[in-house]
């Protein structure tokens, strides 16, 4: 594994090292995680700020996949850095699902109670010829509802079919209903590069707070 030194070090991310984040309201706390996950297949942290500018750093072993979460975080502005060791001599699947559930996991923390919240998100976006529609809603149901037809099974070292586990294992920890549509698309880079910005784009309108909401959850259910 190609190792990159972690941006946010044993910080995390805008919170305790003194980067400066996004501005949010002062009734709203730094949302902020930092998760380590260890199984006898993956070592996994991820540590991010959910208000962030978009810096990364990022190490997987995957070329493309590090390129496709980058994405997440310069298209979401998410400060992101996700440092990994995986069983990559079996194959890629472990790493890209378990990034997946613990990317989940610490947006959950991150996000808290969900109190004056957007909620929901959604964006198209073009690369060429390729075109992708993500919509999400921070429901608390996970769901996850893909149609994504690749035209090639590997990018790079990224097997496409892995692209179904890292959301999977993203909506069953994060707690969310997604819906991914690849509606045009013919180079499998270009289908998998418009999914990922548009996941991006879809999240940051999701997780902004909206100050008419005040400090209230975005359902008549008084929960999420």
């Amino acid at each position: 594994m190609t190792s990159t030194p972690a941006l946010f070090s044993e910080n995390i991310p805008g919170c305790s090292d003194g980067v400066a984040s996004a501005p949010i309201p002062p009734a709203i706390a730094a949302r902020c995680a930092d998760v380590t996950r260890r199984t006898a297949e993956t070592n996994i942290r991820v540590a991010l700020n959910l208000d962030g500018t978009g810096r990364a750093s990022l190490s997987t072993g995957i070329g493309f996949f590090d390129h496709m979460l980058d994405q997440i975080a310069r298209h979401g502005l998410i400060d992101l850095d996700i440092q990994v060791q995986g069983d990559l001599h079996i194959d890629g699947h472990h790493t890209v699902e378990d990034v997946g559930i613990t990317l989940g996991q610490a947006v959950a923390q991150a996000v808290g109670d969900k109190k004056g919240l957007r909620r929901y998100g959604h964006a198209y976006v073009p690369l060429d010829e390729a075109l992708s529609r993500v919509v999400v809603d921070f429901s608390g149901r996970p769901g996850l509802h893909m149609h994504v037809p690749f035209t090639a099974g590997m990018i790079g070292a990224f097997d496409t079919q892995l692209t179904f586990e890292f959301f999977q294992g993203f909506v069953n920890h994060a707690g969310v209903t997604l819906h991914i549509d690849n509606l045009k698309g013919v180079n499998a880079h270009h289908q998998a590069e418009t999914v990922f910005k548009a996941f991006a784009r879809a999240v940051r309108m999701a997780l902004e707070v909206d100050p008419r909401m005040g400090n209230t959850i975005p359902s008549t259910k008084g929960s999420l």
